[in-house]
């Protein structure tokens, strides 16, 4: 027997997983009405997708900016998907977008993923932690796993993928990606960003007015 589940309930299961319409609307006709067992099976199907499509090439897609108000800070982002259709797809400039809004939210992003971090920038963190002042009297083996913590949280920190979405903290930007992949059928993955940041890198010049007026006086 076909158990009958509301357009209400269908809908708040697709705003929170992400998954087509029918495939909610099925979910929760499986789980009996019941949202959270519906919400576990849909993750996991999507989950299970999404594994099999992420090593599939991802060639288009598109470049999306962001200009934050008041125009002081920006992001370009390169986002890629199998083919052109998904990428006209509503879903996936929705996701190019909140990916772009994401990093300008997080400054300490750098990089998409913790495997692109170079190794410099990794040992130049350890050097840092290993010379803070707390660490200085512990033995070298507690020295080292608290180095080794920290550190893992640093990179994170850099990392895109491993930032809580700021729409939804219950999931990272890897798990909003898996949904998209899950509910679009294609590999999407964030290729490049670049952040602009207004008068960054630019060292200021600053005018001594005093030195000026005590020219003009002279003369």
């Amino acid at each position: 027997m076909c158990i009958h589940v509301s357009a209400q309930s269908v809908k708040e299961l697709r705003n929170k997983t992400g998954a087509g319409m029918m495939n909610c609307k099925k979910a929760l006709q499986a789980a009996k009405g019941d949202m959270v067992l519906a919400i576990e099976n849909l993750r996991q199907q999507g989950l299970a997708s999404a594994s099999k499509k992420s090593t599939r090439i991802a060639t288009e897609g598109l470049i999306e900016s962001y200009i934050h108000a008041g125009s002081r800070i920006g992001v370009l982002l390169e986002l890629n998907c199998e083919t052109d259709f998904v990428a006209r797809h509503s879903e996936f400039h929705a996701l190019a977008k909140n990916l772009a809004m994401q990093i300008v939210a997080c400054p300490d992003v750098e990089y998409v993923s913790k495997q692109d971090i170079p190794d410099h920038i990794i040992s130049s963190e350890e050097k840092i932690e290993l010379g803070k002042e707390d660490l200085i009297n512990k033995p070298e083996n507690i020295r080292a796993s608290i180095v080794k913590g920290r550190i893992q949280k640093r990179l994170k920190e850099l990392s895109l993928l491993d930032q809580a979405f700021i729409r939804n903290p219950d999931i990272s930007i890897a798990n909003l990606i898996e949904q998209k992949i899950a509910l679009l059928g294609e590999n999407i993955k964030v290729r490049r960003f670049q952040k602009f940041i207004l008068g960054e890198g630019i060292e200021k010049n600053r005018v001594d007015f005093s030195n000026e007026v005590a020219d003009i006086l002279k003369n």
